[in-house]
């Protein structure tokens, strides 16, 4: 079943494809990047792809732009050494937060992205947890949307007492990802009040739900800076919350975020490895959950035709 299938890495997370091979049972099939004296990225595939089905791991992690120039250069070699069908997987698409025109004279970089993705060769795309469902909407080429969601709900109801746990969403863009997250748990809902004011700076006011009480679980796509984060959590313990829990899928964890998040009082952040941490970021709250799993029985329904959606039936 795996004989015409092949796994390629990227440079942003290759622990977790290394990981997601292992669950399918292959070894990571081999490529060498490095950048010539004049900074230009070189990509060479090191094995035969023609006529194989192939896809190729690269979160859009900081450096993000270099990643996403290794990803579009891996698809093209690929395409020019005859590859049947590519797969693009990017575990964190980050141009996901750039989905409308919210400013004067602006790009929608997460629709740009993705035409160049297809420009360069690919004939799908599996991510995860896209920061707005629009995204979906802008390839032209099929996307294969997992979720997080199943494996963090598991992991929650197995360490607290639902019947006294509220979840928190960090704004009204986010209630409709969260009250996904509080139907799935059988738990209320809460929804924080939030302006913000820059990229970095955050100013909340009121918690529209009851709260008081209750063990908090704030639900989110990502960590970013953690400006969202560290005041949403002030704002529970003004509002009388008793542990506050934090799940999010995407820990990219920029700026002051770690140094911020030490100095909570969060109980727990349980995050995906969609974004790899490095030692220097790891903190005691920090819990990573694996979804190389997930990813794994993706690929192996992709190659063989079966339905994604089905991974995620009860």
């Amino acid at each position: 079943m795996t004989d015409n299938l092949k796994v390629f890495s990227g440079g942003s997370n290759p622990d977790l494809a290394m990981e997601i091979c292992g669950h399918i049972g292959i070894p990571l099939s081999p490529m060498e990047i490095s950048r010539f004296s004049n900074d230009n990225l070189f990509v060479q595939i090191k094995e035969s792809v023609r006529e194989k089905d192939v896809f190729v791991v690269q979160s859009l992690t900081t450096p993000v732009s270099d990643h996403l120039m290794e990803l579009m250069i891996t698809i093209d070699a690929l395409r020019s050494a005859s590859a049947k069908r590519i797969t693009a997987v990017i575990p964190y698409y980050s141009y996901a937060r750039s989905d409308k025109k919210d400013a004067p004279r602006i790009s929608i970089a997460a629709r740009l992205v993705a035409d160049l993705l297809k420009t360069a060769g690919a004939d799908r795309v599996l991510t995860m947890d896209l920061h707005a469902d629009a995204v979906h909407g802008f390839f032209s080429i099929p996307v294969d949307h997992l979720t997080f969601m199943p494996t963090i709900c598991d992991y929650f109801a197995g360490l607290l007492d639902l019947s006294k746990v509220v979840v928190v969403a960090t704004d009204a863009g986010g209630a409709k990802r969260a009250g996904r997250f509080a139907k799935r748990l059988n738990t209320s809902l809460a929804i924080i009040d939030k302006r913000r004011l820059s990229d970095s700076n955050v100013q909340q006011g009121l918690v529209v739900g009851h709260v008081k009480g209750l063990d908090a679980i704030v639900f989110d796509d990502e960590i970013s800076t953690g400006g969202t984060l560290v005041s949403t959590v002030d704002t529970l313990k003004r509002a009388g919350a008793d542990n506050i829990y934090v799940g999010a899928t995407h820990p990219v964890l920029c700026g002051q975020a770690v140094k911020n998040l030490r100095q909570t009082v969060v109980s727990r952040i349980v995050v995906a490895n969609t974004v790899h941490v490095p030692a220097e970021k790891q903190f005691p709250q920090l819990k990573s959950l694996s979804v190389a799993p997930l990813f794994a029985r993706a690929v192996k329904h992709i190659h063989t035709g079966e339905s994604v959606s089905a991974l995620f039936k009860p």
